[in-house]
């Protein structure tokens, strides 16, 4: 490892987020022009479940102008991600030894991956049945017209449960990694897994069977992807001896 001063980490962290700020920035200045667009695509799985003739509100003033720009935001920040991971990995790559990078790497690309999977999962899937289940739910002589400001939040607040869920077999590896826990316990915690499944499926979701269901499925299915990772790492029982070597070398 490079040893340097606090000075000299605090100026490559300043430089570092400086990269991640402007490109950030840039990618924002390029979706500006289609934030309209994008939000109808946002807006799209409920658009498709509405009855014919229904339609989406705006209930604040200034909703139609900031919540296309939200979405804006939005996009800039997903498509910019690889670069501000790659500006962190940069950052901390110079103080990790030959194994840590060995293993960082892989968890850091596994789980943008799978944050944007836990994010197209929901998409796709969740969001046409529960809006389908939320419309034909709707009383008769009530028309459903949801504010664009609100349906905004709960896409994204979705988007977040979903994405972090899915990021379980990046933590379960690390756990493994770690030496924090066996294998054999990690495989004897399977039927509380299950459980804590639906619990947390019951908080981060809506008050809907369906929307449950389908987060506490990919919950259990990851959990088990996870345990298959662990396979291809082994615990972290000989970091010491590994870093003696990395040092020598």
């Amino acid at each position: 490892m490079n040893a340097q001063p606090l000075v000299e980490h605090l100026k490559e962290l300043r430089r570092r987020l400086m990269w991640v700020a402007a490109v950030l920035l840039l990618c924002l200045f390029a979706a500006v022009p289609f934030a309209n667009r994008l939000y109808a695509l946002v807006a799209k799985p409920l658009m498709a479940s509405l009855p014919p003739g229904a339609h989406m509100q705006a209930i604040d003033v200034i909703a139609p102008v900031f919540v296309p720009l939200k979405v804006a935001l939005m996009a800039a920040f997903l498509v910019s991600l690889p670069h501000t991971l790659y500006q962190l990995w940069a950052f901390v790559a110079p103080a990790l030894y030959r194994h840590e990078k060995r293993l960082v790497l892989p968890l850091l690309l596994s789980s943008v991956g799978l944050f944007f999977a836990g994010m197209a999962f929901c998409y796709f899937l969740v969001f046409p049945l529960v809006f389908k289940v939320f419309a034909s739910a709707t009383p008769e002589g009530v028309s459903m017209m949801t504010d664009i400001d609100r349906y905004l939040s709960f896409v994204l607040g979705m988007f977040v449960a979903f994405g972090m869920a899915f990021e379980l077999p990046v933590l379960v590896v690390l756990l493994y990694r770690m030496g924090a826990v066996s294998l054999a316990a990690l495989k004897t915690a399977r039927p509380y897994v299950v459980v804590a499944a639906f619990v947390v499926a019951g908080i981060v979701t809506p008050p809907d069977v369906i929307s449950q269901f389908l987060l506490a499925v990919p919950l259990i299915a990851l959990y088990e992807a996870g345990l298959l990772m662990c396979r291809l790492f082994k615990p972290n029982a000989d970091a010491a001896e590994t870093t003696e070597a990395d040092e020598a070398t």
